[in-house]
């Protein structure tokens, strides 16, 4: 008789691998369906973890040619070994999935090989690529597929001149001309790779700002920032089409969002990055009826379960901001839940951060949320001008900013601009998990000097003022 699983989860991506992981912890029988060679889905393959690492890459580069200078360090200019810092995205991606695979044998799951697809609550059926397919027996299923990068219509992705995220990771050389369409996450961070590199960038946006969802302050002042880096930005603006040429040059069709003359912008790459999809193809889950929102996500109710019973879904295949940690969170939720824990979430205080330099960094609710719900809240800023540390590296941009309630000095939200932000941030996000005040955090010691007494003396603003600015 075939081996019968406590728990099959389709997609080993952060929130699928994390979720295996704790359900084995907890004594289940685990087995994982995952259709690519290596295990950890875009995140550690085409996604987080290969694009931090042209993130750090470039960003020493530009340090080497800007910064040194200042510090002390006479070095001749440097010279760009690309074929060298893609090897070095290579190793980093073969040494994170190599490790998610370590852990796979360590806590005892199977691996399928093979794309999965829902037969019946019960019975996922496996299709490697050559041979024939087989039908795993498990008591639950969670899907955790993931999600795709989505596209233009009329705009056909090449891989080589006109990309999706996947491609931008990979280019042979360093564009002329870079065309990006988006100005989210993906598209500002992959944009100042190669902006650092050498790449003219200019960053086509829809919306009449960058980072849509962000605090509103936020983009006005990075805006500023990445423009003062050498990218362009044309807002309320979008492609209408993009037309290659002879001499392997791209003509990109520019129009206004609300209409009006077309411009007609030259490029070598064209990267689009308007955003991602949840991955629900070839899942089967139409014939066992798991019913999906109007954005094509799996509708869950508080325990991730789907309309089916033992079908549960995490990650960006459901609703909520598509992020790695939310979906590890979600993958270790699950696994409680289904071993009879209360597994949860707590939705009000998971971090975003953006990894450009400077890094923007933020929890909890922005500037514009709070006015919109019409909740009382008080302001404490600090920027890194007035910050030790800061001036000692060099990484004096940005600032602090913690919103509070007016009533309970509770906090809300907070957002940093600067150096390690995404560093910094989770002090706030404990802070939010225990309800804690602005005064909770004013009180508590900072090390000096640390870019983190930034973060203080913004909380410090909220009540009877910072000490140094």
């Amino acid at each position: 008789m075939a081996d019968i699983f406590d728990l099959t989860i389709i997609g080993s991506g952060p929130g699928g691998y994390v979720a295996a992981i704790r359900a084995a912890q907890l004594g289940m029988k685990v087995a994982v369906v995952e259709k690519w060679p290596t295990l950890g889905g875009t995140c550690l393959n085409i996604g987080c973890i290969p694009s931090k690492a042209l993130l750090h890459a470039s960003e020493l580069f530009e340090e080497a040619g800007h910064s040194f200078k200042a510090l002390g360090i006479d070095i001749p200019a440097p010279v760009l070994n690309l074929p060298q810092m893609m090897n070095h995205r290579i190793e980093t991606v073969a040494a994170n999935v190599g490790g998610v695979d370590y852990l796979f044998k360590k806590n005892k799951i199977t691996v399928f090989r093979g794309t999965g697809t829902i037969a019946a609550p019960g019975k996922v059926l496996v299709t490697p690529q050559s041979g024939s397919a087989q039908t795993v027996e498990t008591k639950n299923i969670v899907i955790a597929t993931g999600s795709v990068s989505a596209n233009l219509p009329g705009i056909e992705i090449d891989e080589k001149q006109i990309v999706s995220s996947t491609g931008a990771l990979t280019l042979d050389k360093v564009p002329n001309r870079l065309l990006v369409i988006g100005a989210g996450v993906i598209g500002l961070e992959l944009g100042s790779v190669w902006a650092r590199l050498g790449a003219k960038v200019t960053v086509v946006e829809y919306l009449d700002r960058i980072l849509p969802g962000m605090d509103s302050e936020v983009a006005r002042q990075f805006q500023r920032m990445l423009q003062k880096q050498g990218m362009d930005f044309k807002l309320s603006s979008k492609v209408a089409g993009i037309d290659k040429q002879d001499d392997g040059s791209l003509k990109v069709r520019v129009e206004p969002a609300k209409g009006g003359d077309m411009e007609i912008l030259d490029a070598d790459v064209a990267l689009v990055a308007i955003g991602r999809k949840p991955y629900t193809e070839g899942l089967g889950l139409d014939i066992v009826g798991v019913a999906l929102d109007e954005r094509g996500r799996v509708r869950v109710d508080g325990h991730y379960k789907s309309s089916v019973d033992g079908i549960y879904a995490i990650g960006d295949v459901i609703a909520g901001p598509m992020l790695a940690h939310k979906a590890e969170d979600e993958g270790i939720a699950v696994a409680e839940i289904l071993s009879g824990q209360a597994g949860h979430v707590n939705y009000a205080a998971i971090p975003a951060v953006v990894y450009t330099n400077p890094e923007i960094a933020s929890v909890g609710k922005t500037e514009d949320e709070l006015k919109a719900d019409g909740v009382e809240y008080k302001i404490g800023k600090f920027p890194f001008t007035a910050n030790g540390r800061a001036k000692a590296m060099l990484a004096t941009q940005g600032f602090v900013k913690i919103l509070s309630d007016v009533n309970t000095d509770r906090v809300l939200g907070a957002h940093i601009v600067g150096k390690n932000a995404g560093e910094m941030i989770h002090e706030l996000v404990v802070l939010m998990e225990f309800s804690g005040s602005s005064e909770d955090l004013a009180r508590s010691t900072h090390a000096h000097p640390t870019l983190s007494e930034a973060v203080r003396e913004a909380a410090l603003s909220l009540g009877d003022g910072a000490i140094h600015i």
